[in-house]
């Protein structure tokens, strides 16, 4: 009998658990274990503030999440992305408060200007129906070299963590109207 009881404690206990899954379905924004490590020691990236100290920007590691507004080979095997950035909102849009289901990754609907990110892509995020693509969102962590895009001169941040949700897995503040926080 106790063994049985046991177990059913173990079992309720893993169904009240909530994994955010791969694209962070919680009414907070959950970093995943990798993430986390890459994000040790990176800083938030400010376009103002590069523009200011790119040097000093050189030197650390910066993260930052923009939404994919192009797509291209980059050397290498890896995929050359233009990104609108984003800022991450405090708190998630829920459809419905009380199943964190329902919960998308949210960032402003402002565009903080124009990075350009080249990013090793997993072979499911290179191809597929759920793809890095137009309209996908990613979080890039890396560093900025001295390399300039060649088409509109923003920087290029060479990634060694990403993290994407495809399109329609995440919302921006103009959603705020449909969802809840």
């Amino acid at each position: 009998m106790k063994g049985r009881l046991v177990g059913l404690v173990a079992v309720l206990t893993l169904a009240a658990c909530h994994s955010p899954g791969p694209y962070g379905f919680a009414a907070k924004y959950t970093p995943t274990g990798d993430e986390e490590k890459a994000l040790a020691g990176a800083r938030e990236y400010d376009p103002v503030m590069y523009t200011r100290e790119p040097e000093a920007w050189r030197k650390e590691k910066a993260s930052l999440f923009g939404v994919v507004t192009g797509r291209a080979p980059g050397p290498g095997g890896a995929a050359y992305l233009t990104v609108s950035v984003r800022k991450l909102e405090t708190r998630n849009l829920c459809s419905n408060g009380s199943d964190e289901d329902t919960c998308r990754v949210t960032v402003s609907d402002k565009d903080f200007g124009v990075v350009h990110v080249l990013a090793a892509l997993r072979p499911d995020d290179d191809l597929g129906e759920k793809s890095v693509g137009v309209g996908s969102l990613v979080r890039a962590v890396g560093s900025f070299g001295e390399d300039v895009d060649t088409a509109d001169g923003a920087p290029v941040l060479r990634a060694a963590f990403y993290r994407h949700w495809p399109r329609y897995f995440y919302v921006t503040r103009a959603s705020a109207d449909l969802m809840r926080q």
